[in-house]
């Protein structure tokens, strides 16, 4: 396995081939708006949706980069939590969580695209692994949410 296989296995494992943790698309899967939504009373909690939308920025922005494009949508990090309105409505929660399923297979087609070489000329291995170890981070919150509020399936 080279490199590059290796950092799609691991961007994948992250969001939708479950190894021995779950990954952020099941923690999105299943849930209604109202559901991704919710925090827990009397906390300073992310909810889920906030959580999906930090997460779909900064890989948005990374394929930006990837692409060529200029980045012009410069949000803080409290900022990017509230990328999109977080709604009661079921097609609006849907549609963030295509977005997050898009962006994603952009990236993982631009990465399985590249070759070693490039990887090295970009200096994108260091920036990658953030982007892994940031979203298996902010899965395990998502999935920590889910299960305060009784939506995470039970795997007895």
């Amino acid at each position: 396995m080279d490199r590059i296989q290796l950092l799609t296995s691991v961007l994948d494992s992250t969001f939708d081939k479950e190894s021995w943790y779950a990954p952020l698309k099941d923690g999105m899967e299943g849930i209604t708006a109202e559901q991704a939504r919710w925090k827990p009373p009397g906390e300073d909690v992310k909810s889920v949706w906030e959580n999906v939308n930090h997460l779909i920025y900064y890989k948005e922005r990374l394929v930006a980069k990837l692409d060529g494009r200029e980045w012009t949508q410069h949000l803080s990090g409290d900022e990017n939590f509230q990328l999109t309105e977080q709604s009661g409505e079921d097609e609006e929660w849907r549609k963030v969580v295509e977005r997050a399923v898009t962006v994603h297979l952009r990236l993982r087609k631009k990465l399985s695209e590249m070759t070693v070489e490039e990887l090295d000329q970009q200096s994108l291995e260091a920036e990658l692994l953030d982007i892994f170890l940031h979203d298996a981070y902010h899965t395990g919150q998502i999935i920590q949410v889910r299960k305060m509020q009784g939506s995470w399936p039970s795997r007895r």
